[in-house]
């Protein structure tokens, strides 16, 4: 075989299918395995190679706390059940590849919960990579549009820069920070992560303290946007984000710190307590002059990655 046949069985130059379903599966398999394991003894290494992007940082960061709080592991573990599985694997060339696993979890079989659907993307960097957990969503089954296919029942990807969409995959992190920070670009419907949680941030108060929010968008590497073609030509898109939340407090006071803040805290908190959480997002990006226009948030799973004092 030439060298260019090569880059061509590899994948970089050629548009192929991002994974077998039998893969998939076995992708699933093994994250859920090194989940639980590390669940039951609060050790972030044991699944440290099966997570990255957002929900890497937030399930190493939360292990590392819980560890250090519970040093004998997981006394009330439950193990994570995935099951009822259907994958959405895209076609694309080169790398990243990624694909989309809908499946039904056991944490909403408790009497009252309402059934939902837990969608993990995994990806996989490069053709001797393993396939890792990027990101999570929890959903209701009426909140998932159907997807665009292809002639061979393959989703499309959608590019980050697309200019079909109402706002583009890439920019999501950059308008979403924006709109908390300052209330425009106002492009999302009105929901809890987006006008009602800004609204919270905005009547936070507390007597002898103050509340200062910073936002920031994650983009590249390992926390770029991922998106899916769907049939009525939006997209279902995830992207991540990063949220500082300073409080500070007045002379003769000090802000409270919970366990699990101190166990991924540096410094001593004296007046001042910053935490950082990074959270994920899945939207439904409508087509560019469809319907109101407005992206419409469907999940947001933020977790607590670090914190200091001063």
């Amino acid at each position: 075989m030439t060298a260019s046949g090569c880059v061509t069985v590899h994948g970089e130059l050629e548009v192929v299918r991002a994974a077998t379903r039998s893969e998939a599966a076995r992708a699933l398999a093994d994250f859920t395995t090194a989940y639980n394991a590390a669940d039951k003894a609060y050790d972030p290494a044991l699944d440290a190679d099966q997570v990255t992007g957002a929900l890497g940082a937030i399930n190493q960061a939360g292990l590392r706390a819980r560890q250090k709080n519970n040093p004998n592991g997981n006394a009330n573990h439950r193990p994570l059940e995935l099951t009822d599985a259907h994958y959405v694997i895209p076609k694309k060339a080169g790398w990243p590849r990624w694909f989309l696993a809908d499946t039904d979890s056991n944490r909403d079989q408790d009497s009252g919960k309402r059934d939902t659907r837990w969608l993990f993307v995994f990806v996989k960097s490069g053709p001797d990579a393993g396939w890792k957990a990027a990101y999570l969503a929890v959903t209701t089954p009426s909140q998932l549009p159907d997807f665009a296919k292809d002639g061979e029942g393959r989703a499309t990807p959608v590019a980050e820069d697309s200019t079909e969409l109402a706002v583009a995959p890439a920019d999501l992190g950059a308008q979403y920070t924006g709109y908390l920070q300052k209330g425009t670009p106002d492009v999302f419907a009105p929901g809890v992560s987006t006008s009602a949680w800004r609204t919270t941030r905005l009547n936070t108060r507390r007597a002898g303290f103050s509340y200062q929010f910073i936002d920031q968008p994650l983009n590249t590497g390992v926390f770029g946007p991922l998106g899916l073609e769907t049939a009525d030509g939006g997209a279902l898109v995830f992207f991540s984000s990063r949220h500082f939340e300073r409080q500070t407090a007045a002379k003769g006071l000090r802000p409270t710190v919970s366990p699990d803040v101190a166990a991924l805290m540096t410094g001593e908190v004296v007046s001042t307590l910053t935490k950082e959480r990074v959270s994920s997002q899945l939207v439904y990006v409508p087509k560019k002059g469809a319907g109101t226009g407005k992206v419409i948030m469907l999940n947001r799973v933020p977790g607590l990655t670090a914190a200091k004092g001063s």
